[in-house]
């Protein structure tokens, strides 16, 4: 068995070549420069280095492919590329359903995100829901939705595709709210905001677990939502709190949060910064709360993840080690 993952070098992406290894699954691991493929050195992989839209890489890279894993996104919010984001998300999406039906593959699994929803408005939603939402969120939620439709539109032509929707993201090395999770438990993080904010969590081993038992037991066309659960931020502190012996952050008055995002969105603007804390990020924190259910997968495919208390422990313990 061989399989191709592309975004290798990213969080989920190299989580996903190691599962694979485990399991004596030969991996071509694609990605956007050797030189950003730290995650991946010392592994006894094939490399690719090259673009996602690049029609020719993807070729060469599923030859002989058995299975593909499209990981590869770009992922943020606030001031972004909204340009080189549809590029990527899109586009590249695009070449790599192309090069995948020419290939004749086995089956592809594309990490999409809960976000293809729309808000949801704090009502807990399935597969089966359809989006209400009109317009979009941010430029990611607009390019994943389009990406989402190409995928959705390839299984219909006949490519055996299926569809993961992960909610939040967490693990050990996580890039996104590990920094944030370390300096809480330094004691380093005595305010934050949008304790309300309701977060569904998905442990990337958890995740990516998932994306293998698709590969070999979905039909071609399903969607999986991969969450374990989801609690308010607050809570999510306090448990964390209560394992590592630290205070829950007090809130930052929401007026001040607004206030501060007057001042940087002009100044990241002008400048193609893309500061920490901004109007859009805002609206997902205050405004936008989309809540999930994993029970698709683990009745269907026998998925079982970590419950929050032992994947919160086993972060506790990572950053405490």
């Amino acid at each position: 068995m061989k399989a191709l993952v592309t975004g290798a070098n990213g969080f989920t992406g190299s989580h996903l070549v190691k599962a694979l290894l485990a399991r004596q699954i030969e991996v071509v691991a694609l990605v956007r420069s050797l030189e950003r493929a730290q995650r991946l050195m010392g592994l006894p992989i094939a490399l690719v280095s090259g673009d996602i839209g690049d029609r020719a890489i993807l070729d060469q890279a599923m030859t002989g492919v058995d299975w593909v894993f499209h990981t590869a996104a770009y992922v943020d919010l606030g001031i972004v590329d909204a340009e080189r984001m549809a590029k990527v998300n899109i586009e590249g999406t695009r070449t790599v359903l192309a090069a995948a039906q020419a290939a004749a593959i086995q089956k592809l699994v594309y990490c999409s995100t809960i976000g293809i929803y729309g808000d949801t408005q704090g009502r807990t939603i399935d597969e089966t829901f359809q989006r209400e939402q009109q317009g979009f969120s941010s430029a990611y939620d607009s390019t994943k939705y389009a990406a989402q439709q190409l995928v959705d539109q390839a299984v219909a032509e006949g490519l055996p595709a299926v569809s993961v929707m992960p909610s939040g993201i967490f693990g050990p090395d996580d890039p996104h709210f590990g920094p944030v999770i370390r300096l809480f438990l330094q004691g380093k993080l005595p305010f934050w905001l949008g304790g309300d904010r309701v977060t569904g969590i998905v442990h990337v081993d958890d995740l990516v677990e998932a994306m293998i038992l698709a590969a070999e037991q979905s039909a071609p066309g399903e969607h999986y939502i991969l969450s374990t659960d989801d609690l308010p931020t607050r809570e999510m502190f306090g448990i964390l709190g209560r394992l590592a012996g630290q205070d829950v952050p007090r809130e930052i008055p929401k007026a001040l949060a607004y206030a501060v995002t007057a001042v940087l969105d002009p100044i990241g603007q002008l400048s193609g910064w893309n500061p920490p804390l901004s109007r859009e990020r805002l609206h997902y924190i205050y405004d936008r709360c989309v809540r999930v259910t994993g029970e698709k997968a683990r009745r269907e495919l026998g998925w079982q993840p970590r419950d929050l208390e032992t994947l919160f422990a086993e972060l506790v313990a990572h950053h405490e080690s």
